[in-house]
């Protein structure tokens, strides 16, 4: 039976697992779908020596990133992006040859452009982790400006703090790339001024558990657009299927 499996920690509400199996159920795939929970990236080279042959890996966070530094090739798509949500593995002489790929790109692009407007021009990225990064890549493509915003300030970032009326008016897409508001801490949001957004702005929220995040409602309150990751997670899931099971090897 084919084997493939997703990386991260903690894993207790992720998506893909039930995702893959009712996809195979549905689909009549002679596959599974296993969760390896680890609390350092390091586990893996344990993992594959226990599960040889696996096909392929989802990873989430936290280590998007760490990741990287145990794959022997790495498509342009993670490269820019700086981060790994999808791995294909293939076998040589029984040893793995891990190529890493960034689906959460493809799934953000095509998820978001049918809310984007003509006055859509600049986003602020709250969050500076993998899952952001690839964001930021999206909308580079998308010739959309953008800046990230975190609890530090430096020359890349700014802090949330130092949000006001102003830049709200000149950023009208908010992505939240940080897990407040995720299940089951649905009360936590980011520390934003919401009272400055308006119908002109839009919400996406890379949660999917509540459908409604905090984030998302205090966006609507005010007459945003909002939207939650599930599309985005469905797109990126169908795309490193896709990659798993390509003729590409390494």
């Amino acid at each position: 039976m084919r084997t493939f499996g997703l990386i991260g920690y903690p894993l207790a509400q992720s998506f893909s697992q039930k995702y893959f199996t009712e996809k195979f159920e549905k689909e009549g795939i002679d596959a599974r779908y296993l969760n390896f929970e680890m609390a350092n990236i390091d586990e893996l080279p344990a993992v594959l020596n226990h599960h040889a042959y696996i096909a392929g890996f989802s990873v989430t966070i936290p280590h998007k990133e760490h990741v990287l530094k145990y794959l022997d090739e790495i498509d342009e798509t993670a490269q820019k992006a700086g981060a790994c949500n999808a791995i294909k593995v293939t076998w040589e002489n029984k040893k793995p040859k891990l190529k890493g790929y960034n689906t959460d790109l493809i799934g953000f692009k095509e998820s978001i452009k049918p809310l984007l407007q003509s006055h859509h021009k600049k986003a602020l990225i709250l969050g500076t982790g993998g899952a952001a990064k690839a964001i930021a890549e999206a909308f580079r493509s998308m010739d959309i400006d953008f800046r990230f915003v975190s609890r530090t300030k430096s020359d890349e970032h700014l802090p949330y703090s130092e949000l006001n009326e102003s830049i709200l008016s000149e950023y009208t897409i908010l992505v939240n790339c940080t897990p407040l508001g995720m299940f089951p801490n649905v009360n936590e949001c980011p520390d934003i001024p919401y009272g400055f957004a308006s119908d002109k702005h839009l919400f996406y929220d890379l949660t999917y558990n509540p459908a409604t995040t905090l984030f998302m409602q205090k966006g609507i309150d005010q007459g945003a657009t909002a939207k939650n990751g599930l599309e985005m997670l469905h797109l990126q899931a169908e795309a490193a299927w896709k990659i798993w099971n390509s003729t590409d090897t390494i």
